[in-house]
């Protein structure tokens, strides 16, 4: 059995009766990221693709500016330990390392101690819609299947989250899944940044939840000009996509969608 899942005996009730029987979990367990020895951030996450997740809370947090700045990274000690060094002339802003990053699974920004803290500054700007993306809606519609099948562990569990990065064609590119949603696209950005393939000015990322102001923030980051959610979006994410001019829909499920930002990167016809 994969170490991202765990099977427990459970009593299960149905029509008035019940029985014993085994089902599986996701696991839930705490990592630290160290950060040149220094403690970076503990978070709440499903194992596996350590190193991703821990590149990309890091780059997603404005800390690292890109992958040139990264000597080393492993995983050490019992597993829930990944230790990240730098290049000697990287830059690298530790004093966004002075503020609590403890996070837990189902949200990335309780553990930050101000809202000044919560934004970040992008690197690389979005490209405006005549030199990015553009997206059709059988595209769009087509992506929750597309996840769907490639969602391992959701399968098995129910309960993860997914982030999946696609093409101009809808072409699954990569897909990461973990109990929390801002782990899952962490370790999207992370396995990006490491291949050497951001900014991602070509790509369509889907979330399988809600999209918060975290996850626009995070995709802002990576300079991905489509973010599509299952779920609703924030008022705060729609204000925040609006004004990095990232697209931003909304609800894509059931044969419909709705964009909330950036509509112009959406051909119809």
């Amino acid at each position: 059995m994969s170490h991202s899942v765990i099977s427990i005996e459970v009593e299960r009730t149905l029509a008035g009766s019940s029985n014993r029987a085994q089902e599986v979990l996701a696991v839930e367990e705490p990592l630290e990221i160290r950060l040149n020895g220094r403690v970076a951030s503990i978070t709440m996450r499903t194992p596996g693709n350590d190193e991703e997740l821990a590149i990309g809370f890091l780059f997603t947090e404005g800390i690292l500016r890109d992958g040139l700045s990264i000597a080393g990274v492993r995983a050490c000690g019992s597993g829930r330990v990944v230790r990240v060094e730098l290049a000697d002339e990287a830059e690298v802003s530790f004093a966004r390392l002075d503020r609590n990053f403890y996070t837990t699974s189902s949200c990335g920004v309780c553990g930050k101690t101000s809202l000044d803290a919560i934004e970040t500054t992008a690197r690389w700007p979005i490209r405006p819609a005549a030199a990015s993306v553009a997206v059709t809606p059988a595209l769009i519609l087509s992506l929750p299947a597309a996840l769907r099948e490639a969602q391992e562990v959701f399968a098995s569990t129910g309960g993860l989250h997914a982030s999946a990065l696609f093409d101009d064609t809808g072409r699954l590119l990569l897909v990461r899944e973990d109990v929390g949603r801002h782990n899952a696209l962490d370790k999207v950005i992370g396995a990006e940044l490491l291949a050497g393939r951001l900014p991602a000015h070509d790509r369509v990322l889907l979330v399988s939840g809600r999209a918060s102001f975290e996850l626009v923030q995070k995709a802002a980051m990576a300079a991905i000009p489509v973010l599509a959610a299952i779920g609703a979006p924030s008022s705060l994410a729609a204000e925040l996509a609006r004004r990095v001019g990232m697209t931003l829909i909304g609800f894509v499920r059931e044969g419909r969608f709705n964009v909330y930002a950036g509509a112009e990167r959406v051909v119809h016809g």
